[in-house]
């Protein structure tokens, strides 16, 4: 959700990027309907983001904390619709929703509560789907393929940082997916961990992010890999973890993730994510019709997997953080 607040801020931001916080553009304002959606075919839910531009007299970041500012007052007629090989399935509809999740200071719109569209179907990776939202006499749209299945090929069970005694390098490979396009890995270690005078252990962890790289083609099929290294996994630990006398811990699984985006997604990301200075304007990129924002797919893989004999040996020999054996208590 973090992820979709801050989409729709940029969305608003770019919007008025030309103006003054102080706004007086009745004659102007045009209803331009903002739509964020990305589709997963792991996900049982499927969310929309529906908003719109506002303008007002006062202060536009004033006027963002009034949910009124952005939302219709009323419902949309928003639908999904998917043809494979071919053949239409059946249409998926939404219903709206007011979740409470969003914190402050996750963005200048108003919190915590947060409207959104929302349907409950199964996604085919075989089909082309096409969003359609009617909004009184005007149709919004787009249309998206599905980022298929696809699995991490290595490591297969044991992960190792160490070889011969010393930190080294390795590589997570995998076949990209089919519709992918830009690929995001990182990998979460998994620990416990007793503090003195404590009676229950703590599930702790420690997140990498590894990088971001593009598939020559969307295929899939293809062979890929990121690096990661020995040194920057024990350095980490060693910077993250707090030091406490006494401490207890203990390895867990160390859980990877492969994330694929479709290339509309690589495209709003890149371009979004451009450099300029304060006299270039940084272009947006949508693919929504009749509106603005994007509506994509991506897909995650994962694996759980263990450290090697040596790389356990090296974490609780070679650093001093408290870490044991497993069959130390």
């Amino acid at each position: 959700m973090r992820n979709i607040l801050f989409v729709i801020t940029v969305f608003v931001i770019l919007l008025f990027s030309n103006c003054s916080t102080e706004v007086d553009l009745y004659a102007d304002y045009k209803d331009i309907t903002i739509v964020y959606g990305i589709l997963d075919i792991s996900d049982d839910t499927i969310w929309i983001k529906i908003t719109k531009a506002f303008t007002g007299p006062g202060n536009a970041l004033e006027m963002a904390q009034n949910p009124d500012s952005s939302n219709y007052p009323y419902k949309l007629g928003v639908q999904l619709d998917g043809v494979r090989n071919g053949q239409s399935l059946d249409p998926i509809t939404f219903d709206t929703l007011t979740i409470t999740n969003k914190r402050a200071g996750d963005s200048i719109f108003y919190f915590p509560n947060q409207l959104m569209y929302y349907a409950v179907g199964e996604l085919n990776e075989e089909a082309t789907y096409t969003l359609k939202i009617l909004n009184r006499d005007s149709e919004i749209g787009s249309q998206t393929l599905i980022v298929n299945n696809f699995a991490i090929t290595k490591p297969r069970n044991i992960i190792s940082f160490v070889s011969q005694g010393e930190p080294t390098d390795g590589e997570i490979e995998w076949n990209s997916a089919l519709n992918g396009k830009r690929y995001e890995t990182f990998y979460i270690f998994n620990y416990q961990e007793l503090r003195p005078s404590a009676s229950d252990t703590l599930d702790l962890s420690v997140k990498w992010y590894l990088g971001s790289q593009e598939s020559l083609e969307t295929d899939g099929g293809e062979n890929m890999e990121e690096r990661y290294s020995g040194d920057k996994f024990y350095g980490r630990l060693n910077e993250e973890l707090p030091d406490i006398p006494n401490v207890k811990r203990w390895a867990g699984t160390i859980d990877m993730y492969v994330t694929s985006g479709s290339q509309e997604l690589q495209n709003y990301i890149s371009i979004n994510d451009a450099q300029g200075s304060l006299l270039t304007e940084v272009p947006t990129y949508t693919n929504i019709n009749n509106g603005i924002g994007i509506f994509a797919s991506r897909h995650t893989a994962t694996k759980s997997v263990v450290l090697s004999v040596n790389s356990l040996k090296y974490l609780v020999e070679g650093n001093d953080l408290g870490f044991l054996y497993p069959t130390e208590k």
